[in-house]
């Protein structure tokens, strides 16, 4: 008797491979007037000219099985190259990435300098097609902004957790789910 291996079939519009995940933690303090941010301006050639939508909140991939609270502090850590201030973190939820990937974001009330930031790195082939790999920090530099200005600077996806924080700050923030 043969044995024939059984493929399920899968329904239009679904994907094999389960959704890639990223956690982070969005750095905030206080201010007399506001709050402000802290943001990383993503590294590599393809952002280096990039200003406006080229920050991100300091997050990265999951591995399989990790805890997401494990994965957001070790990925602060991997892109700052700093430890994580203490404190409590505040749940911001989730967003899921027009290309799928699920994205999770607590916020921590801390501080940090800036100019301490000493970030992981990351290989690319560059220029495209060369076969030649090079070496970019995962963010070149690092900065605090108020929330207004965060919202212009940060990625497009990321701007529900500047609201979230927002309105966390202010006391009107529904429950996260």
């Amino acid at each position: 008797m043969q044995t024939v291996p059984v493929t399920a079939k899968r329904s239009p519009g679904t994907s094999r491979a389960p959704a890639r995940r990223s956690a982070g933690i969005l750095l905030f303090r206080r201010t007399a007037a506001d709050a402000e941010v802290l943001l990383g301006h993503m590294g590599g050639p393809f952002w280096a000219r990039r200003d406006a939508g080229a920050w991100s909140i300091p997050k990265g991939l999951t591995e399989p099985g990790e805890d997401l609270v494990t994965a957001a502090r070790r990925e602060f850590t991997e892109e700052l190259g700093l430890p994580v201030p203490p404190g409590e973190l505040i749940d911001l939820g989730t967003v899921k990435q027009s290309a799928g990937k699920i994205v999770t974001v607590w916020a921590l009330e801390g501080d940090l300098d800036p100019v301490e930031v000493n970030p992981g790195t990351f290989t690319m082939e560059w220029p495209p097609r060369s076969g030649r790999l090079q070496e970019f920090p995962e963010i070149d530099r690092a900065a605090w902004f108020d929330l207004a200005t965060a919202y212009q600077k940060v990625v497009g996806y990321q701007r529900p957790f500047l609201d979230r924080l927002r309105d966390h700050l202010r006391g009107t923030a529904e429950p996260s789910a």
